[in-house]
């Protein structure tokens, strides 16, 4: 990789303009700080360009009027790909799906994902952890009221994420810091 992609700069503008207007959950943070990280993470394991701008994009579509085709006419098929395949599809028409049948969609989607796939999404799952885990630090158990599930709901999703993204990924030090995350997670809640 070039130290300077100008594709992974246009990717970031893209980005950083669709979710201009948006913060992350429960907070004042600028959302563009989500996909940069997710991007970071992966960009220091050394995948392709491709990856890195996939990462940078992979909630356009999902949370904001970008189109795929859009992302396809700008990055090429390969980024669309991968945009799509960590999309989930949030509505039905014009109702609203609920959290866990998106969930659970979505780990259906995933058994058949390739490497790249895997590791966008394992890379996504680590900094929502690791944002939650830090909030947990910082503002305790009031950090659940922000989530549309319940925290055995959240446990069960990242545990199950875990599992898929494992036959996916096999030994990948960015599964292993998702593993990590994922322990430290259960650890901080209260025994039931």
């Amino acid at each position: 990789m070039a130290s300077y992609s100008p594709l992974i700069d246009r990717a970031l503008v893209v980005s950083a303009t669709a979710h201009r207007n948006q913060a992350r959950k429960g907070s004042q943070v600028p959302y563009i700080i989500h996909p940069v990280h997710v991007a970071l993470l992966l960009l220091r394991h050394h995948f392709p360009d491709e990856v890195i701008i996939a990462a940078l994009l992979h909630d356009v579509v999902e949370d904001t009027s970008t189109s795929l085709s859009e992302l396809r006419a700008e990055f090429g098929e390969e980024v669309a790909r991968l945009v799509a395949a960590v999309s989930e599809q949030k509505t039905e028409g014009t109702e609203p799906l609920p959290w866990k049948v998106r969930k659970e969609a979505q780990l259906r989607k995933l058994q058949h994902a390739d490497r790249h796939i895997a590791a966008i999404k394992t890379a996504d799952a680590l900094h929502n952890l690791q944002a939650t885990l830090s909030d947990l630090r910082q503002r305790g158990p009031e950090v659940w009221s922000r989530f549309r599930s319940s925290q055995s709901d959240q446990l069960w999703y990242y545990r199950s994420l875990h599992e898929v993204l494992s036959q996916r990924l096999g030994d990948h030090p960015l599964l292993a810091e998702l593993g990590d995350a994922l322990s430290a997670l259960q650890h901080s809640l209260p025994a039931s």
